[in-house]
């Protein structure tokens, strides 16, 4: 998995490209804990590289809005791959979250 991101608008992009899995979620836990850290809480995460989430990726996504959403922030998500959707849509996370079809639609929700 690798892990990059930029800053757009109000927002920080947080691109990941791979597998998301419970090898790979502590790199990303600690990855977006370093931009909350940083004072970054208005977070979008650019789904459309990954293409496999477990239920521990979930579960980092979840600690993220939490953290986030508890600092006046959140965490939304784009252009998620339609395998990764429908794990979002069986665990209920598409009801806790906001889904964007891409980047720039959930950068202007931060406007």
């Amino acid at each position: 998995m690798q892990v990059t991101h930029q800053q757009n608008g109000a927002a920080i992009v947080i691109s990941i490209v791979g597998n998301l899995d419970a090898l790979t979620a502590p790199q990303l836990t600690d990855y977006i804990n370093g931009r909350i850290g940083e004072g970054s809480v208005k977070l979008i995460v650019d789904l459309a590289r990954l293409d496999y989430t477990s239920s521990a990726g979930l579960r980092v996504l979840l600690s993220a809005v939490k953290e986030t959403r508890s600092r006046n922030g959140d965490v939304r998500l784009a252009a998620i791959q339609p395998n990764v959707m429908k794990v979002l849509e069986m665990s209920g996370f598409t009801s806790i979250l906001k889904i964007f079809a891409d980047v720039s639609m959930a950068v202007a929700s931060y406007s």
